[in-house]
């Protein structure tokens, strides 16, 4: 009786999926050598103005204190001049900013805020996993709605997957795990179908530098009459080089605010002070640090496609001019997961499966490159496509 209450209670969080990012990286620890092109990470750390505001947090003790539930006011005044200047958003009385422990942070704020049990939230097909974790773990429903070929959105789509349940539609651009970039028409049009079904768009920007062949980052929430009903989450994990430090923010209509703030006390009482001074200095360098590194990214692009032209027939390549992922569909009726175990144990080089973004129908993988220099990347892509082109090689494909 006891363990069968036991089991009852966990029962919400039996329904969470299990983050395979530290399984992969498990698979690696045992196989010595391997190359990762599994986790989203990029190979630079934060620039040198982070660290020089770390003194001006040791030099006030008030700063070991409690803070503020929604953000430092100098990091607060920091993000509202970067999102005038970079996303042209403008901080007003209908909207404002609340600083997280990352973008996760942020999205699970959102979800809690604007649901409640049984309702649903809309996520494209395929989806960052951590967003329907949150949404099931908030006891909510994920509608997936696929992407089409080339992984863009299909607004008449979304529109049709809408119920009365529903409370908001998620677009990430550019996007984890495929690389597309959405476009200014199909943003609208999805944050325009959401105005005026009465139900929230949250957008998630966390790779909003990472574009390529002069492909433009778009905020929705920079669309007239959007302030309403559009949530922006933004990050410095990948930009700045700042995954450890857990800093993100969120811009949220006013009516929000209060509710956002008591999920984020609840939980975290405050963002981490000693990581909100680091990302002022973060942003006193600016975009011009994000855009040289990306530049260096671009390379590795370049290099990861030239290799990855000789797995034509084997596997389909979309086009992807944003973040640092190729999602790549194998023309093989294998099973995701054991195909990236034996990338792993037979060949050293490490990706993610597909299922762990909802793609159950196919064998999908996520190669990421933003981690690697060119020399590393190269090796590891060229594991990659001797891996694949032995296993399927091997089962008659």
């Amino acid at each position: 009786m006891y363990l069968e209450r036991m089991s009852t209670l966990s029962s919400r969080m039996q329904a969470v999926q299990s983050p395979l990012i530290p399984i992969v990286g498990e698979l690696i620890r045992r196989n010595p050598g391997t190359i990762s092109l599994g986790q989203g990470v990029v190979y630079y750390g934060p620039p040198p103005d982070a660290i020089a505001f770390l003194s001006q947090f040791l030099a006030n003790p008030e700063n070991h204190k409690y803070q503020s539930i929604q953000g430092i006011s100098p990091l607060l005044s920091a993000i509202e001049a970067k999102l005038n200047a970079e996303n042209s958003i403008e901080i007003n009385g209908q909207n404002c900013i609340v600083v997280t422990a990352g973008s996760n942070m942020g999205f699970m704020n959102a979800v809690l805020a604007i649901t409640s049990p049984g309702d649903e939230i809309i996520l494209q097909t395929p989806y960052y996993f951590n967003h329907e974790m949150a949404i099931v773990m908030a006891s909510c429903h994920p509608v997936l709605v696929a992407t089409d070929n080339n992984y863009q959105l299909r607004p008449n789509a979304i529109a049709q997957a809408i119920t009365e349940k529903t409370r908001a539609v998620v677009t990430i651009s550019p996007n984890n795990p495929t690389g597309a970039v959405y476009s200014q028409e199909v943003l609208h049009e999805v944050n325009q179908i959401c105005r005026d079904r009465g139900i929230y768009h949250i957008s998630d920007e966390a790779y909003e530098y990472f574009t390529y062949n002069g492909v433009k980052h778009v905020s929705p929430r920079a669309f007239p009459q959007s302030s309403e009903h559009t949530i922006s989450l933004f990050s410095l994990s990948k930009a700045y080089g700042f995954a450890s430090w857990r800093i993100g923010y969120m811009v949220i209509p006013e009516h929000l605010l209060v509710p956002v703030k008591k999920i984020q006390d609840t939980i975290l009482i405050c963002p981490p002070v000693i990581s909100q001074y680091a990302a002022l200095g973060a942003l006193q360098a600016g975009g011009g640090y994000c855009k040289k590194h990306v530049e260096a990214i671009a390379s590795v692009r370049e290099l990861a496609l030239d290799y990855l032209k000789r797995l034509d027939g084997l596997c389909a390549i979309a086009p992807a001019d944003g973040a640092f992922y190729f999602f790549l569909k194998v023309h093989a009726k294998l099973d995701a997961f054991e195909l990236v175990e034996r990338l792993i144990r037979e060949h050293r080089v490490a990706v993610m499966p597909g299922t762990t973004f909802g793609m159950e129908d196919g064998c999908y993988l996520r190669v990421a490159y933003g981690a690697l220099q060119k020399e590393t990347v190269a090796e590891g892509i060229e594991r990659l496509v001797r891996g694949l082109q032995t296993i399927l090689g091997s089962e008659g494909y």
